[in-house]
Parts: C-alpha cells; structure tokens; sequence
C-alpha cells in the first residue's frame, strides 16, 4: 500500500539542509582556496547528496555497519578511466563520502545538536590542517624531450631550466621515465604547482 503521509519530509528536509551546508563549507570554503579542479566541486556535491539520501532513506532498514564501510570502500577505490585522481582530492572525496553518511545516519543516535558539534569538529580540523600544512596543489604533466644530452646526471641544472624555459612554469621536481636513444627522445614527468607559472 503507496504510503502518501509527508510526516517524514520536514526532518529529512533538516538535516539536508545541515549536510549541504557543511559540504559547502568543505567544498568552497576549504578545498576550492587552494584547488582550480572546478569538476571536482560538482562531483563532492552530487555525490554528498546522492549518499545522504540514499543513507537516510534505508536507515529503517536492516543495514548493518558493513552498508557504511562498503561506501567508503567502493569510493576509496576509485580511478576514472582518463587520469588518476589525485590524493588530496581523494581525501576530500572520503571526507565527504563520511560527513554524508555521518549526518544521515547519526540523525537519532547524538541529537541534531550533537550531529551540528560533531560536524563543526570536522570542519575545523580540516581548516586548521589547510592552514598549519599550507598545502599547494601540485599537478604533473608527461613530456617528451628530445635533448637527451641534457638527461646526463651532470647537466641536472641544464635540463631543470629548459624544461622551465619550454613549459612556461616554475617546475618543483621532475623524474626521467625512461631513454631512447634510437629515437633520440626522452619520456619526463614534471611536477608544478597548479596556477603557478614562470620561474
């Protein structure tokens, strides 16, 4: 029998608002400061949304703590098919999967004012580890370099400024994959600080 009572809807209503607002908070008010990766900030918010509702939705069902691990495990796991996601937004993704599935599942077990504590706790971690770690955003990018002369364990200096001078960035660490010398062409990955260009 379809069940149309909206008794439910006003405290559903309540603590989405709570998780939306604490995401935001994360997502824009932490992580977006120090990361361009705009495709991230709407991953974080449909998929913080998807994970509350789908949570607090089948609370009421017989769902053990397994439910929550198997997220975090089938999250924590993720590579998209295009590029690696890197750690810190990996992080940010498995906090975000845990605030989601916190504010759901602990709406009768701490109170909603216990839930607004446990939340504030989260937050602020995160602030005071963005602020005392001061953590750059770092990117890297595979190049193919044909002076393989420079490569030489002496010309160290030499290469650092070309790959400098030919990329346009102040480049932090870079590591020589590999040398064909039949090909006369090296494989290096460089390593910059996202939005930080020039020497």
């Amino acid at each position: 029998m379809l069940d149309f009572s909206l008794e439910g809807i006003p405290g559903m209503l309540l603590y989405f608002s709570l998780n939306t607002v604490v995401v935001f908070i994360i997502v824009v008010g932490l992580y977006a400061r120090t990361s361009k990766r705009r495709p991230f900030y709407f991953s974080y918010f449909a998929l913080s949304m998807a994970i509350f509702l789908m949570c607090y939705i089948l609370v009421d069902v017989n769902i053990q703590i397994g439910f929550a691990l198997g997220l975090f495990a089938i999250f924590g796991i993720i590579r998209y098919r295009t590029d690696t996601v890197p750690i810190k937004e990996m992080t940010y993704l498995f906090v975000i999967i845990a605030i989601s599935v916190l504010n759901a599942l602990a709406n009768s077990n701490i109170g909603f004012l216990g839930l607004i504590f446990a939340n504030l706790l989260l937050v602020t971690g995160l602030f005071l580890l963005e602020r005392i770690l001061n953590l750059k955003q770092e990117s890297s990018q595979q190049i193919i370099y044909e002076k393989i002369e420079n490569t030489h364990e002496d010309l160290k200096e030499a290469l650092l400024a070309d790959l400098q001078t030919r990329t346009g960035r102040k480049i932090n660490r870079y590591d020589i994959k590999s040398i064909d010398f039949s090909r006369n062409i090296a494989i290096i990955n460089v390593v910059f600080d996202v939005n930080k260009a020039g020497k």
